[in-house]
């Protein structure tokens, strides 16, 4: 007759599982919730020290290591260092987030020392939440094996010697103060980059000037402000997707005349790319500028935009007219509408610019298969969208994706658009009702 297993037997054969599996169990659990397993049987009393991945400070609802949401203490710091030390194997990631005074500093970049000694750091992330008049001036340890890093609110300053990281392929700088020297000789020293991304660098003594030359780069990010004064790529032979954004909704056309020879430049520079990504205030600078007319994307197959359609004029219209005129193997276009309080006006603009023939426009007659346009403002979209079914000749796909319920009178309204391809096949998905009507 079997016998009813004791309660622990449950506990007994997860105690008997593989140390690496325990392990990995172990850094799916936030650090204090690790560190408490300890408690459980002699043979987990020191399991927590071999965790490969280390994420300390602001959770995503709460603070992973106990201590508030408020800025943080030198206690906080004091018990982060004790982890780090206890450590007894390498560690592939580390992350680090809170809220940071100018005067931590130091202590920052003690914990930094304490991971280049445990050595094997792979992913390194820094969240400085809350600018404060003055950042914590971080110096990047030599990480040799460093593959990502990810720097938010400091101020990144290289270390005398400073000889690059040799193995680094994602460099993500968000709000971050560098100098124009030490970010160019940042990115020009790591051989193996492939992605990089600059968002939002916060304005400095002198603005930026950047030269990106990097022989393995594929994805590039940049949004270009007021602390920004050149860039360019100079040499990217391998650069496949670049994403231009300017997020500053509210722009005069002052400072977005001043900032357009930047976007330009930075265009003409990844003139190679088959996929860009352009948000609108990019085509507003665009509009303030004579555009050369024999420019031209040569390889470019994919472009996504971001309409903030507020803003929108005849002037960008133009500018967008003579995007697609530099885009001639142009062939997926998908298209996002933000943002809009005067709706009826932009309907207006949209039929009187789209609704007709233009012609010198190749990708048009030649390439252009696929049209998505995403939007809650359907009305305006069908109309920039009729533009489309005008003029693409070899069109297949022409998609609305609308976040609002289809009325019956808006599939009515597509069925009366003139076609110009006979393979063109119309659908509007409604995220609303999750369906999607066929038009054509």
């Amino acid at each position: 007759m079997a016998t009813a297993e004791p309660m622990g037997g449950e506990a007994d054969r997860i105690s008997a599982l593989p140390e690496e599996i325990k392990v990995s169990v172990l850094s799916r659990l936030e650090v204090k919730y690790a560190i408490r397993t300890s408690a459980l049987a002699r043979s987990w009393r020191h399991l927590w020290t071999l965790l490969p991945c280390l994420r300390l400070g602001l959770g995503r609802y709460s603070d992973r290591l106990g201590g508030g949401s408020g800025p943080v203490t030198t206690d906080w710091i004091e018990r982060a260092h004790h982890i780090v030390s206890s450590l007894r194997g390498p560690l592939a990631l580390f992350e680090l987030s809170h809220c940071f005074t100018s005067d931590q500093a130091p202590l920052i970049q003690r914990l930094f020392d304490l991971l280049l000694q445990k050595g094997g750091v792979q992913t390194l992330h820094l969240w400085v939440y809350h600018q404060l008049p003055s950042l914590p001036v971080i110096h990047p340890p030599p990480f040799h094996s460093l593959k990502e890093l990810q720097l938010y609110g400091c101020h990144v300053l290289l270390p005398a010697g400073f000889q690059g990281f040799n193995s680094l392929a994602t460099l993500e700088l968000k709000r971050v103060q560098i100098s124009s020297d030490h970010l160019n000789f940042l990115i020009h020293t790591s051989n193996n980059l492939t992605t990089f991304l600059g968002l939002e660098f916060l304005v400095s003594e002198d603005p930026l000037s950047i030269s990106i030359t990097s022989p393995l780069l594929r994805h590039l990010r940049f949004e270009i402000d007021d602390s920004i004064e050149k860039v360019s790529v100079t040499s990217a032979p391998s650069l496949e997707l670049v994403e231009i954004m300017d997020c500053f909704l509210n722009r005069t056309d002052s400072s977005s005349k001043k900032m357009a020879p930047m976007a330009l430049g930075l265009l003409i520079s990844v003139a190679t790319v088959s996929s860009l990504n352009l948000e609108s205030n990019i085509l507003r600078s665009l509009s303030l500028v004579t555009l050369p007319i024999d420019f031209s994307f040569s390889r470019l197959r994919n472009l996504n935009f971001v309409f903030y359609i507020d803003t929108m004029n005849k002037r960008m219209c133009d500018a967008f007219f003579w995007l697609l005129r530099s885009m001639p193997f142009l062939e997926e276009l998908k298209l996002m509408y933000e943002d809009s309080d005067q709706i009826n006006r932009v309907v207006i603009l949209m039929e009187e610019l789209h609704g007709k023939k233009r012609d010198g426009i190749s990708c048009l007659n030649q390439t252009l298969k696929s049209v998505n346009i995403i939007t809650d403002y359907i009305m305006a979209a069908i109309n920039f969208g009729k533009f489309f079914l005008l003029n693409a000749k070899v069109l297949k796909l022409m998609k609305f994706h609308c976040w609002s319920s289809v009325e019956p009178a808006t599939i009515e309204e597509l069925q009366k658009a003139e076609v110009t391809s006979s393979d063109a096949k119309v659908e509007i998905f409604s995220s609303n009702e999750g369906v999607t009507v066929n038009v054509k």
